[in-house]
């Protein structure tokens, strides 16, 4: 008798511009991996992408057969390839965060008898009351933040309950919108999804619910208490509770895979669906961060993931709802000013030569002898600021530094604000913190060096190519209690490790404080700056 086939894991992400896919093995080995690209592989539906944006600017949609499309896609690409379905124990995946769908009235009984002899596009044509569905790029929503923060007492109001203050891309704000200019398109909507719990939909073959972790950045989830606020939900739309369904937590098992999948794809009907969560949510999973660990993603913006114990939310950046850990919760910051305003500061005073940079930078003293800079090209996310601003020891404005001045300045200032931010946040460093490193940025030692000092952690780079998809495997692990045990302590194994740890001097300055006076330092320094420009700072810390 043949032996059984050996069991696998699928991992999905619905994400902007593509739909794609990982297979591990029980060894977490990644034994298949592929994709749907929308624009190319998908022409019909004329995005650029895989977004429309309107004649506004400010509206930005993609349509939602173009995903179901690309599911079909992707499963018949890998039925050619001769794939078992039949290996697969469980899935899981994500969607970009805070995009939605909307159900039309009865298209959940339509998921539950979809016909096997045609694919998911053709059954699911007619199940949505609205054909495009907002996506993280829209900005069209600023009444509606306005309402919805003057609803709940403010902005940091807002923040402390939901996790973060109003942004125009965030779920509830788009269906506010949605029930303001088209009231009767919400009365026919009988659910409404985020693009991660619409995907589930489609492999459970009925209306999967929200998790926790992606209904987090909908402002309308409690995020201590992990319910929907009313407060929230009837300042956005009327009968919203019931179109959200009840979330559930992330590693919840939503039941066993649609009779549609076996019969059309060979699937075992005993293939368990994880819940899909966000895209970032997923990629924390992804780049297995632990409690007090922190990933950096250094491109055209920075952004930072953090996992949090105890999370002060603020009026800059985000606090969601861990997806791994039912009593943690993880922090976003972004920050428009990345990689173009290195590579600025870079062709001005080194030539174009990122070898030239980074001797400049190695060539001067951590702590840059008390000289600080913030840089700005365009206006920052957190503080709300543009220009470049200099300041030496005394906190006297400078208008030039010399060459090797300016580039410690822009890298220990980029990084100086990020940890202050983070500390801000609820974020404590601990003798176990790991920073993992990605990005183009990522490949200069010499700014990984600096990096390290700031936060005193020793850093690592990781590929995170398919971060949030490998992170979806690996929730699809995670949802299984015979094999959640497979995933603990497999970091290392993903991760090349850097021997980049911070340098002893950085401990005795205020890059890397240890002592109170130190932290007091760097944090009267920064806040001073931020006061300056009239940053969101609590006014009990203005000086």
């Amino acid at each position: 008798m043949a032996a059984p086939a050996e069991p696998c894991f699928l991992g999905w992400d619905f994400s902007t511009q593509q739909l794609k896919v990982v297979i591990l093995d029980e060894q977490l080995r990644v034994i298949h991996e592929d994709n749907v690209n929308f624009d190319k592989d998908l022409p019909e539906f004329g995005t650029h992408g895989g977004v429309h944006v309107h004649n506004d600017r400010l509206t930005v949609t993609s349509p939602v057969l173009m995903w179901v499309k690309a599911l079909d896609l992707a499963l018949e690409k890998m039925k050619s390839s001769g794939f078992n379905f039949f290996r697969v124990n469980s899935l899981s995946g994500a969607g970009q965060q805070h995009g939605s769908v909307y159900w039309k009235e009865g298209a959940n009984s339509v998921l539950q008898n979809l016909p096997p002899d045609l694919p998911l596009h053709q059954s699911l044509k007619s199940c949505f009351s609205i054909g495009n569905s907002p996506v993280w790029m829209d900005s069209s929503t600023a009444p509606q933040c306005s309402s919805l923060e003057k609803a709940v007492g403010g902005a940091q109001k807002l923040a402390e309950t939901t996790g973060s203050r109003a942004y125009m891309r965030f779920t509830g704000n788009q269906i506010a919108k949605i029930y303001s200019q088209h009231p009767e398109v919400y009365a026919q909507t009988e659910r409404i999804s985020l693009v991660s719990s619409f995907a589930a939909s489609l492999f459970l073959g009925a209306y999967a619910p929200i998790d926790y972790s992606d209904g987090s950045g909908m402002n309308l989830l409690q995020i201590r208490e992990k319910v929907w606020s009313s407060v929230c939900l009837n300042a956005c739309a009327p009968g919203l509770e019931k179109k959200l369904g009840h979330p559930v937590p992330s590693s919840k098992i939503l039941g066993s895979i649609s009779p549609y999948y076996v019969q059309r794809f060979g699937f075992n009907p005993d293939c368990k669906i994880v819940a899909f969560t966000g895209d970032n949510p997923a990629s924390l999973a992804g780049m297995q961060l632990g409690e007090g660990d922190i990933a950096i993603s250094l491109g055209t913006s920075d952004t930072l993931f953090l996992w949090i114990k105890e999370p002060k939310p603020a009026l800059e950046g985000h606090i969601l709802c861990s997806p791994a850990d039912l009593h943690a919760y993880m922090a976003l910051l972004c920050y428009k000013n990345g990689s173009l305003m290195r590579e600025k500061i870079r062709d001005e005073v080194s030539s174009g030569l990122w070898e030239e940079f980074s001797e400049a930078l190695a060539s001067t003293p951590v702590g840059n002898n008390g000289n600080v800079g913030f840089y700005f090209d365009v206006m920052e996310i957190i503080p709300e600021v543009v220009g470049i601003h200099r300041f030496n020891l005394h906190n006297d404005r400078i208008v030039t530094f010399p060459k090797e001045v300016e580039i410690r300045a822009l890298i220990e200032g980029q990084f100086m604000a990020k940890r202050i931010h983070a500390e801000k946040l609820g974020y404590q460093i601990l003798p176990t913190t790991r920073i993992l490193a990605t990005g183009g940025a990522s490949y200069n030692k010499a700014i990984l060096q600096v990096l390290s000092d700031v936060f005193n952690a020793p850093v690592y780079t990781i590929d995170t190519t398919n971060s949030a998809c490998l992170g979806s495997a690996y929730r699809a692990i995670h949802g299984l209690p015979a094999f959640a045990k497979e995933i603990h302590g497999t970091g290392a194994a993903t991760a090349e490790w850097i021997k980049v740890t911070s340098h002893d001097s950085a401990k005795q300055l205020h890059l890397c404080p240890v002592s109170v006076n130190s932290k007091l330092k760097i944090r009267q320094n920064y806040l001073k700056f931020c006061n300056t420009f009239h940053c969101f700072i609590p006014r009990s810390e203005r000086f």
